[in-house]
């Protein structure tokens, strides 16, 4: 057995596979290099996948790395609004509610806060929608827009509200009320 005294000599060697002292192999199997290869006639031919999924690394850890980015992912947390703006929301929920009894469903776009269902935060989202009914013993804003396999109407809560603006209610927004 030769040993290499560098690196370089070792990597040589692996390179070309074959050492002085050593046969080439082309000449050592040349009586059978060139037969064809053996399938079996009772056995089905595995699929490149099947003999791929043999060698797959094992995964011991399985779901670890989903977790990690779930963990990873970002979640806003929720405003507190102040005395102020609330009150301001109260009155354009008002307005709203009563021109919605005199028959009008306006549109309007609310921003409110949606609770993240994995983790402890969430997102704003943003929607102009028709209003259909404020329900303020439920405290909810039934919207026009049906969702879901059974076609309820959407709804937001009142106390997830930020923000409502429309052509009905922007002039609150700078302090007539």
């Amino acid at each position: 057995m030769r040993r290499c005294c560098s690196t370089a000599e070792w990597r040589d060697g692996m390179t070309k596979g074959i050492t002085e002292k050593e046969p080439d192999p082309r000449v050592v199997y040349a009586d059978i290099i060139d037969l064809p290869h053996h399938q079996s006639p009772t056995r089905p031919h595995m699929s490149l996948y099947d003999r791929a999924a043999q060698f797959a690394p094992f995964a011991a850890l399985t779901g670890y790395d989903d977790m990690v980015k779930e963990e990873a992912r970002y979640v806003g947390q929720q405003i507190d609004l102040g005395e102020a703006s609330i009150e301001l929301l109260n009155q354009k929920l008002t307005l709203i509610a009563d021109v919605i009894e005199d028959g009008t469903k306006p549109t309007v776009s609310i921003t409110y806060f949606v609770p993240d269902e994995r983790k402890s935060g969430g997102k704003y989202i943003t929607v102009t929608e028709k209003i259909k009914k404020i329900a303020p013993v439920a405290r909810k804003v039934i919207l026009m827009k049906k969702t879901g396999p059974a076609g309820m109407n959407a709804t937001i809560d009142i106390d997830r509200i930020t923000e409502i603006h429309g052509d009905l209610v922007d002039y609150m927004d700078d302090g007539v009320v």
